[in-house]
């Protein structure tokens, strides 16, 4: 979020928003309600220019042309977004300005937010007309209110990097709707082979659904599961108020949804209601339904656009935003599948206030996974707030400030997955650095039917891990400490005891990483430095297993 930034060592303060849309959007209002619910200063640039000019702006316009004006404009947004850390709302044609262009561009650069008011047109054109005193209304006030609009509105698309509608809506609700959006974090993934797409988190996230599939698609295929029908019910909501003829597709829960029935009878449907190439995918529940969603997408007419709205933490961190789409077989999990991005990621923290304590304890698994591969910081904040975090409420979730804490821990993650999706698409070689935990944690979940939820497989399979690494002389004992407090003060386990070693060496023969008949394992040799470990000695390898028995 944008706030205060350093250069040569002063402190500069930027704008948390900047408001852009048509005249008689509502830029003003509602940009006021943004400033005064988030106890803010607020800024008209209009009304800036009118102080400093000394007239109003039609006066000015009269005698000095438009050009002018738009010098003036142009040179008191480029200050206010270098020393302002309030609400700015611009006029109308100040986006239109190359220079203001390049100054917002910077701006979001610096972590800033754009917001576009998308105003319905015939609300907006009443409230300008309403309003008069605007120069570039005069003559015929609607026709050229069209006119413009039909010109600015691709410029304001491309120029903000948030979009609120508000169609219909009340200033309040619209200004609700706007601090939403700005308060949300962001990563955006990049790379070789990857078209570029965004994964935000926060409150309403969702509602950015109808922006990310875009205007090109038709029918949408909403495939979730009952457990999370009420997020589903407004994604459906969203699409059907965008246009989108939507189809709605519910699949079972958790690892049963993953199968090559469940697969072949969405492909039935898809084909009966006609889907093409133009048409897209919306994979919305937990990691499973975005494995499945994504597999859909991947391989209907060898790929269509989709958009992952994970709704657990875990489907959050990991299954919905790396690009690894997938099924179960009877040979093991996720072996049939392939990489394929999605158009975005919608992470809201909304749908996390309906996931029961067990389901949320299990996502930080993953969280603290990445924390022992790449990042501290994760490992941080997991032990400052582990007591927090282990008695998650969803109840009580939103008006927390555990929320806060949460949303930092995705981001946080999510970047660790992003740095290595974007370097890595296709798991040939850094990518499998996030498989630290999975070679026995897959096993485990096999060998439990999947019963076993796959962060809690994880979070023991990262111990066993950290065993394998000390027993082979890479970590020492205290980081194997450190791996089974940290994962058990979380309420995670780090023990298994319920299959034979010979069942789970002949499972992890059967792992991704595996090359021929070589073992390949992912250990650390300290934390935030992962290595390979191919064909480790036997004797250590069962070893570990043994440590993680107890």
């Amino acid at each position: 979020m944008a706030g205060a930034y350093a250069v040569s060592g002063v402190r500069h303060s930027i704008p948390v928003a900047v408001i852009i849309g048509m005249m008689g959007a509502g830029k003003t209002r509602v940009g006021k309600e943004v400033a005064h619910i988030m106890d803010l200063p607020f800024a008209d640039a209009d009304v800036e220019i009118q102080h400093d000019i000394g007239m109003g702006i039609p006066e000015f316009f009269e005698r000095e042309g438009e050009p002018a004006f738009r010098k003036v404009e142009a040179d008191l947004i480029a200050d206010m977004l270098e020393d302002f850390d309030g609400i700015f709302s611009l006029g109308g044609g100040a986006p239109m300005t190359p220079s203001t262009q390049c100054a917002l561009a910077e701006y979001i650069d610096r972590g800033g937010r754009v917001v576009y008011l998308d105003a319905d047109p015939a609300e907006a054109m009443e409230r300008a007309n309403r309003g008069g005193g605007r120069p570039m209304l005069n003559g015929d006030a609607d026709a050229r209110w069209k006119k413009l609009y039909k010109e600015r509105d691709p410029v304001f698309r491309r120029v903000a990097n948030v979009r609120v509608r508000t169609r219909g809506q009340t200033p309040q609700m619209a200004a609700r709707k706007v601090m939403d959006m700005i308060r949300e974090r962001m990563v955006h993934v990049t790379g070789s082979g990857i078209e570029p797409y965004d994964v935000r988190i926060g409150e309403g996230t969702m509602n950015h659904l109808p922006d990310v599939l875009g205007e090109g698609v038709t029918r949408v295929a909403l495939i979730h599961t009952q457990p999370v029908q009420r997020h589903s019910d407004h994604a459906r909501t969203l699409l059907r108020q965008a246009g989108y003829t939507v189809s709605d597709i519910v699949v079972p829960d958790a690892e049963a949804g993953k199968t090559v029935d469940v697969a072949n009878g969405v492909w039935r449907r898809l084909g009966d209601e006609g889907f093409t190439r133009s048409d897209a995918i919306v994979g919305l529940g937990g990691g499973a339904a975005t494995d499945l969603a994504g597999f859909i997408a991947a391989t209907w007419m060898r790929g269509i656009r989709y958009v992952n709205c994970p709704t657990s933490l875990l489907a959050m961190v990991d299954a919905s935003t790396g690009g690894k789409t997938g099924i179960n077989t009877e040979a093991g999990k996720n072996l049939v599948g392939s990489f394929y991005t999605p158009a975005g990621v919608l992470a809201d923290m909304r749908t996390l206030a309906t996931l029961p304590n067990d389901i949320f304890i299990e996502g930080l698994g993953e969280v603290a996974k990445s924390g022992f591969i790449m990042d501290p910081e994760i490992l941080r904040i997991l032990e400052d707030h582990a007591s927090e975090l282990r008695s998650f409420d969803g109840a009580m979730f939103l008006d927390s400030g555990l929320k806060d804490v949460v949303a930092e821990l995705i981001e946080h993650t999510v970047g660790v997955k992003a740095y290595h999706v974007s370097a890595d698409l296709k798991e040939a070689g850094l990518r499998e650095f996030l498989n630290y935990g999975h070679t026995l944690g897959h096993a485990i979940e096999k060998l439990e039917h999947f019963r076993w939820r796959h962060g809690n497989a994880v979070a023991v399979g990262c111990v066993y891990a950290a065993e394998l690494s000390h027993l082979l002389g890479y970590i020492d004992q205290d980081l194997v400490d450190y791996h089974r407090s940290l994962l058990g003060s979380l309420g995670l386990p780090t023990s298994w005891n319920n299959g034979s070693w010979s069942d789970v060496l002949a499972l992890m023969h059967r792992d991704k990483k595996a090359r021929g008949n070589k073992l390949r394992f992912v250990v650390l040799e300290s934390v935030g430095h992962p290595i390979h470990l191919e064909d480790p000695p036997a004797d250590a390898v069962e070893e570990a297993f043994r440590r993680i028995q107890q």
